[in-house]
This record gives structure tokens, sequence and C-alpha cells, in this order.
């Protein structure tokens, strides 16, 4: 027997009688803005040639980590799920078997965000009417092949279809951006824009480091194997990332760690960096140079600094060797920032020309770090709740923990920092409710007026994004 699949029109709102009319008017102010996405892992390549998606199992489960490691936790290898291995190759696998696989194990998402935005995809975006179960299965596949067969269902009519203004990936300074100069060059109006991620070349625990270095060199045409050269080349590249749209920088340091040594010590240390000569702690220490560096460059080129740190990349060693970086094997840490950033923060923190988004993953520093440092420093906004925490309740901890001390003008509305395309819209609709239901309690509440929680949810949802991001 087939269950129905619905959407509840007020899911996610208030449930108190008193709150619940307040939310549904202030979402109904902000459901239809248009979606800025200024961070995110989307493939630029499905922009730049406009080709269609093979298949609903390559499009939703094998790209998107937040379904194989749920999947991965319970057993099912992530050959089984054709998930690429670390050397390129492709495992041998059915499409509609890859499928059935992830429809027997939908029951594993219940309660959880990922489980909100596939229904969202399926009832919205595909018409689906029944719920995904191991019976329905075939069914949900031929009706998303048959849509994916059709123009509707290309990368760019997708693109408009969401209502997206201007949607950021994320590349690193290796990377030519040929697929970005094939969007310009195409002239289609979508705004796609690139961001500079430099951790292959400013991390030296990075896989290949000493070869990027080179790479990064030809690229540029600078000698990086000096400090000035390689200074040098990170200007070059991030310059012409500007010229090809990008304004933000993304850092995914392990720690939030900064440094500011004098001209002679940063390339002592550089030497012994690319000289492969390095002593315990100087991989950490030029990694927080390097984010003192960038806040330099920064100042020049206007381009935002994002500092995602606290993640144990690849904690799963095996899996790493076997499938390569980014297979749901990241796991949050504890992270300090009071004493981390304060060397940054001496040399550049009182300068407004610099903005610097702070994401964490550990929620303890919320009320006791980041909302204090924000509350005070002109360069200084909190991104929104991050990966794991980009959810419901974890949006609600966010706004309980920050709003009191740091404001609402002092964070940046939300990015959905996905490589899962068409959950997109999900995700800033989920944010949406969630901080109009926020809102509303604060009027209830008679904390706020009504006239200026309108304000708010449209700040939230829209302007705050777009000034701190310079779109």
């Amino acid at each position: 027997m087939s269950l129905p699949l619905t959407l509840h029109p007020d899911r996610l709102l208030p449930t108190d009688a008193n709150v619940l009319p307040i939310a549904r008017r202030l979402y109904a102010e902000v459901a239809g803005l248009p979606i800025l996405s200024p961070h995110g892992h989307t493939d630029p390549r499905w922009f730049a040639y406009d080709e269609k998606f093979a298949d609903p199992a390559s499009l939703l489960i094998t790209p998107d980590h937040y379904i194989f490691r749920m999947l991965y936790s319970q057993g099912v290898a992530l050959d089984a799920l054709g998930v690429p291995r670390a050397d390129g190759s492709l495992p041998d696998t059915d499409p509609r078997e890859v499928w059935r696989t992830f429809a027997a194990h939908y029951h594993l998402f219940r309660g959880t965000p990922t489980r909100m935005w596939l229904d969202w995809v399926f009832a919205e975006l595909f018409g689906l009417d029944v719920r995904l179960t191991p019976v329905t299965a075939d069914l949900y596949y031929d009706r998303m092949a048959a849509a994916l067969a059709t123009d509707a269902y290309r990368p760019r009519a997708l693109f408009e279809r969401f209502n997206i203004e201007v949607i950021a990936t994320t590349e690193s300074p290796l990377d030519p951006l040929d697929h970005h100069r094939a969007i310009r060059d195409s002239g289609w109006p979508g705004r796609v824009i690139t961001a500079y991620r430099p951790d292959p070349v400013v991390d030296p625990d990075f896989e290949g480091f000493q070869a990027n270095l080179d790479a990064f060199g030809e690229l540029a045409g600078e000698d990086t194997r000096t400090w000035r050269g390689y200074l040098a080349a990170h200007r070059e590249r991030r310059g012409f990332f500007a010229s090809m749209g990008a304004t933000s920088t993304d850092h995914g340091h392990p720690t939030a760690a900064t440094a500011n040594l004098s001209p002679a010590e940063a390339e002592a240390l550089f030497d012994r960096v690319a000289g492969d000569r390095m002593r315990a702690g100087d991989a950490e220490l030029f990694r927080a140079q390097m984010l003192t560096e960038m806040a330099r460059m920064s100042l020049d080129d206007g381009l935002v600094l994002q500092i995602h740190p606290g993640s144990f990349r690849n904690h799963n060693a095996a899996l790493f060797a076997s499938h390569g970086r980014d297979k749901g094997a990241d796991i949050p840490t504890r992270t300090d920032f009071v004493t981390a950033l304060r060397p940054l923060l001496d040399a550049f923190g009182n300068d407004p020309r610099l903005s610097v988004i702070l994401f964490t993953l550990d929620e303890s520093v919320y009320a006791r770090e980041l909302a204090p440092l924000a509350g005070h420093y002109p360069c200084l906004k909190l991104g929104p709740s991050w990966w794991f925490h980009d959810s419901p309740e974890g949006m609600r901890r966010f706004r309980l923990s920050v709003t009191e001390t740091a404001g609402f003008y002092n964070t940046v509305g939300f990015n959905d920092d996905t490589r899962a395309f068409p959950s997109i819209p999900a995700r800033h609709d989920v944010a949406r409710r969630m901080d109009c239901g926020f809102l509303a309690s604060l009027v209830a509440d008679h904390r706020i007026e009504e006239d200026e929680a309108v304000e708010l949810a449209h700040d939230l949802a829209y302007n705050l994004a777009k000034q701190a991001y310079r779109l």
C-alpha cells in the first residue's frame, strides 16, 4: 500500500496558537524572495554546458555525503551507491539498483533535515504524492528519470525555476575556471560566480602539497618556492578569481588559529614548509599565518574572508584511502576562537574595510565566544548554522545563543553550503520558516513590533547575505 506524501503548509512554524498567525504572516512576506547562495559546492560544469542530468541516483545520491554517510553508517558500501573511488574510477553499478538500495533505507532519515529536503524535492520538484518506500522505488525512479529527460529539468532551467539570483561555487587556486569562462561566454544571464578556496596550497598537510605549490606557480607565473613569489601568486590568482565573479575566499582549516609573524619569521617558516623540512607545529603555524596574510590581501582586493574551522576531515583513514576526501567522514571538533583569532584581530580587527565571516561546528562557542566577538569587532560577522547544524533545531539554537549578544545584524542570513543542487530551495525554505518562527515569538512576547519583524525577515532571508558577501 502506498502512503501519501504531503508537505504541511505550517511545517516548522510554531504550534503555539498565539505565535502561529504571526509566523504565517512573516513567512508569506519572504517565501517568494530570490535565493542568494553565496557559498556552496555545486559543479559549475552543470551550468556551463547545461547537459541533462543522467538519472535520479547520480543527481540525488551519489554526490551527496549527507545521504551516503547515513547509509554507510548502517553498513551500505559506497560502491553500492555508485560513489567514485579515490582514483577516479566508478564502481559497476546500475543506477536503478542504487535507487532501490536508497529506497530500502529511506526510513533511516526519519527526523533528519535530509528527509525534509528530499521530501520537498520529491513533492515540489517532481510532483510525487506518495512516500518513498521499497514498494514505490521504481515508480519514483521512472517518474524522475522521465522528468530529467526533458529540457525543463536541465541545470539552467532549474536555476531559473528555483528563483536563484546568484550562486557561488568553490574552486581551488589550481582550477583554471574554464567552466566559469564557458558560462560567461555562453550569454546565459544566470549569475554563477566562484569563490577562492586555497586549502591545497596553504595547508602543508593537504595531499600533494609540494606538487600543488609547483602547479600554483605555473598557473600564476610566479616562483612559488620563494615567500615573495608565493604571496604574489596568491594575489594574482585572487585577482583572476575576482575577474570571474568571486566576492569571497573560503578556508577550511582544522582550527581557527591565526598568527602575525614578522616578515623574517614568516619567510623562514615558508622556507621550511616549501623545502619539506617542517618542524613539529609548523603546519599549524603556517596555516595560521596564511589566514592573516589572506586578511591582509582582502584589504587590497575586497574579497570577503570566510573561516570554516573545527572539522577533523577524513577521519576514516580506510575510507579516505579507498574513496578520497569529502565522503562523509568529517567529524566536528572543539574549537577556540578567542585566543586563536587574536593575532589577526590585533592586526586588522578594527578595520571596517575587512569582512570576516566565522562559522563553527562547535556550538558550545556560540554564546561564550562568537557572539561577543562579533558583537564587538567591526570586521567580524557570524555565518549561519553550518553543516551538521544546518537543521531546524540547529538554527533555533543558533538564534537563541547569539541574538541577545550579537543581534541580528552581525550575522549574515543563510547560505546553503551544499553540492546537492535540487536541495537548495528546500534548505532556504527551512531557514526562512525557522527564522519567521523565531521572529514571531519575539513579537508575541512583545520584544519587537511586527513591522520590525517583517523588516528582519527580509533581512535574514535576503538582504544580510547580499551585503555581507558584497553581491
